[in-house]
């Protein structure tokens, strides 16, 4: 039970937080969050992209959120800065609400890690 509530009390620090400073106050759902953290990672904070380049932010994601769990490995970065990963285990079958927890869960321990929560 404790558990989930630190899980549901620093998903709300971050979502308040990044609402805020990127969404004028209007909450971000997951998919705005791991948008983002794409974004961060490719170093670019470009204001305009297309639409492919969104889905590729998001897949930069979520290979990142994944890495420290051992289904991605970061594997270069090609000549237009754009980083890639390799698939290295297969992602466990799991129901819609358990993805969205172990994604809330990496995009918990990715700001633990870069210092932006406690």
């Amino acid at each position: 039970m404790k558990k989930e509530y630190d899980l549901k009390e620093k998903w709300n620090l971050i979502v308040d937080l990044l609402s805020k400073k990127f969404n004028d106050g209007q909450i971000l759902d997951i998919e705005g969050i791991i948008f983002l953290i794409g974004v961060q990672e490719l170093g670019k904070p470009t204001l305009k992209f297309s639409k492919d380049q969104k889905i590729d932010l998001m897949h930069i994601a979520i290979c990142k959120l994944l890495e420290p769990l051992g289904y991605y490995r970061f594997d270069y970065v090609d000549n237009q800065g754009w980083p890639h990963y390799k698939s290295i285990a297969k992602l466990p079958n799991l129901k819609s609400g358990e993805q969205t927890i172990l994604m809330k869960e990496a995009i918990i321990n990715y700001f633990i890690e870069k210092q932006l929560i406690e």
